[in-house]
């Protein structure tokens, strides 16, 4: 018997098949469709004492990756439970939960507010649930780890009755994989999450950076919504409200078209004009293209200063943490994110970063910070919650 994950994500679907007790993975992989090709994605499967495995397959929806991952686990029997990320639980939801109709309607209802996550989680959970009747499924809540900031982080200088009244406030994503990272940096570091300080950057088709004190979130960039804080992909990240206001009185777009710009056709993808994904944008300034070279430029001045801000949040940083798709694979943006943090204490070692692999140390041994490349777990985290959440469960990050 065993517990399947599946973390639908914006640009990818991530899953794993996981022993009873959640101690490991027992078979894990992705479907990735970082440029959004559906037709041309890219099938991993990795399994225990054996190479990985690679290839191309036509995933045309959410429904379609999902079988196509439970096909690829041959995890159509034998589950005793599936766990799924969900990015936006609003207030309702603060831990791992039990889905019924309830939890499927608050997550539905709250996919307005993720249009990128909560529609895919949703379709992944119902595709699990036609695949394997009858058998348990736990939504596990990125929003769940942020619960815990404090009123000055997430409470918006806005009219106060928006907060009181429409329960408007910021909830933080990225959550699973800050709980993970926090927890392997402290072991990388010999040192209890008590006496840390850190700043996770996630990077991959979503971005978000948060300060992690004494092993509690004080700050995130992310809000109300996933569109807000970082340059991504796809989604814009904070930008002056007034532009909002002007192109929709100047140049007539609606909410909808709106909605759909920021989320959809800004980001790496807007600014390059070449693609979502950071590695084709990469490969296109190593040509010349000037907006590629750009967009990486912006991304990468997104990130430094967000790292600067968080730092000063916390009175000082312990431990940097690069993670996901960017942070864990792109040597170029960790260099020039942290270009000029020596006034902080980060210095990076350039040949350590050029040479990493997850999960190491790249700072420079002078470094008063530690620069540590994680391979986040959310997977992982997942199943443990899951295990939680339906009995008792080990304590163990990796």
């Amino acid at each position: 018997m065993s517990i399947l994950v599946i973390n639908a994500g914006s640009t990818s679907l991530k899953f794993g098949l996981f022993d009873a007790d959640a101690h490991d993975a027992l078979l894990s992989g992705s479907i990735d469709w970082p440029g959004g090709d559906r037709q041309r994605a890219k099938l991993t499967v990795r399994r225990r004492s054996e190479p990985e495995t690679r290839s191309v397959v036509d995933v045309p929806d959410d429904r379609a990756a999902t079988l196509c991952a439970i096909q690829a686990l041959g995890a159509d029997h034998g589950v005793n439970a599936v766990g799924h990320r969900v990015v936006h639980g609003g207030t309702e939801f603060q831990g791992a939960t039990r889905i019924d109709e309830r939890v499927t309607a608050t997550i539905s209802r709250l996919g307005e507010l993720a249009p990128l996550h909560n529609p895919p989680a949703l379709a992944a959970i119902k595709t699990a649930e036609a695949a394997m009747p009858g058998v348990p499924q736990v939504a596990v809540f990125d929003t769940a780890f942020f619960a815990r900031l404090p009123a000055r982080a997430y409470v918006f200088p806005l009219p106060h009755e928006w907060y009181e009244q429409w329960g408007i406030r910021r909830f933080g994503f990225h959550g699973i994989s800050n709980t993970y990272c926090a927890a392997r940096a402290a072991e990388q570091l010999k040192r209890p999450q008590s006496e840390l300080r850190i700043v996770t950057c996630h990077l991959g088709g979503g971005c978000s950076a948060t300060a992690v004190r004494n092993g509690l979130p004080v700050a995130t960039t992310m809000g109300f919504t996933p569109l807000a804080g970082l340059m991504m992909g796809t989604r814009s990240g904070s930008v002056d409200p007034g532009i909002l206001f002007h192109v929709q009185r100047r140049h007539g777009l609606t909410v909808d078209e709106l909605d759909h710009a920021l989320n959809y056709r800004s980001g790496l993808l807007g600014a390059s004009g070449v693609s979502a994904d950071m590695a084709k944008v990469e490969a296109a300034a190593n040509q010349g293209d000037q907006r590629a070279q750009l967009a990486f430029d912006i991304f990468a001045d997104n990130v430094r200063s967000i790292i600067g801000a968080m730092t000063v949040t916390m009175g000082g940083i312990d431990a940097l943490v690069f993670t996901d798709r960017i942070g864990e694979g792109s040597r170029a943006l960790r260099a020039a994110a942290c270009d000029g943090l020596d006034c902080i204490g980060v210095r990076l070692d350039p040949q350590r970063n050029a040479d990493c692999r997850p999960d190491v140390d790249v700072a420079a041994t002078d470094s008063a910070a530690r620069i540590l490349v994680i391979h986040t777990r959310e997977e992982l985290m997942i199943a443990r919650e899951v295990r939680r959440a339906l009995g008792s469960s080990p304590t163990e990050t990796h």
